[in-house]
């Protein structure tokens, strides 16, 4: 019987590079989903961007259990965060109705919560986190009527703070004695 994908015995490492290598994924899915749209290729625009919000559903996965041993509890909230928000944002691609509302009211709190786990964790960098935080505050303003003034800024420190982490995953990992010392601790 073939066996596949466990993340629940996954060591760390290829845990952490699994989750920047799904990142950047997602990355590259959302800006190949606006190009297209903005090149009146709609049809293939939206597919890749349902495309996008599944890689990002299997991310919400992936920092769950990344994340786990600095706070199960706020890793599972910010994973019900996560996954509303890619929900709604799938949905909103299909239906008009569903599309009033804004997936970033999600994924805003989901930044700020891993944000925080990342500066809680003793395995990965605190700046990190901070940029993470950061980054999830400006979603947040992203949605408010300052957005005519700031959405260049506030898109950098988005791209900025998740692009960061999604690298510092890809390339260095995690610290596994800490990941595993944390674990252990909670």
């Amino acid at each position: 019987m073939k066996k596949g994908i466990r993340l629940v015995g996954m060591s760390p490492n290829p845990r952490a590079r699994l989750t920047g290598s799904i990142y950047l994924l997602y990355f590259l899915l959302a800006i190949t989903a606006q190009f297209l749209n903005s090149h009146n290729h709609e049809q293939f625009g939206l597919a890749v961007n349902f495309i996008a919000y599944a890689c990002y559903a299997v991310l919400t996965v992936l920092f769950y259990y990344l994340l786990k041993p600095v706070n199960r509890y706020l890793s599972l909230i910010a994973a019900f965060f996560s996954a509303i928000g890619c929900t709604i944002g799938a949905i909103g691609l299909f239906d008009a109705e569903a599309s009033q509302i804004n997936p970033l009211l999600f994924f805003a709190p989901y930044c700020i919560l891993i944000g925080w786990l990342i500066v809680r964790s003793t395995f990965l960098p605190r700046i990190l986190g901070v940029l993470m935080v950061l980054a999830g505050l400006g979603w947040l303003f992203f949605l408010s009527p300052l957005v005519k003034f700031l959405s260049t800024y506030i898109e950098v420190l988005g791209v900025l703070g998740e692009g960061l982490l999604m690298l510092w995953l890809i390339v260095m990992g995690v610290n596994v004695q800490q990941w595993n010392k944390q674990r252990s601790d909670n």
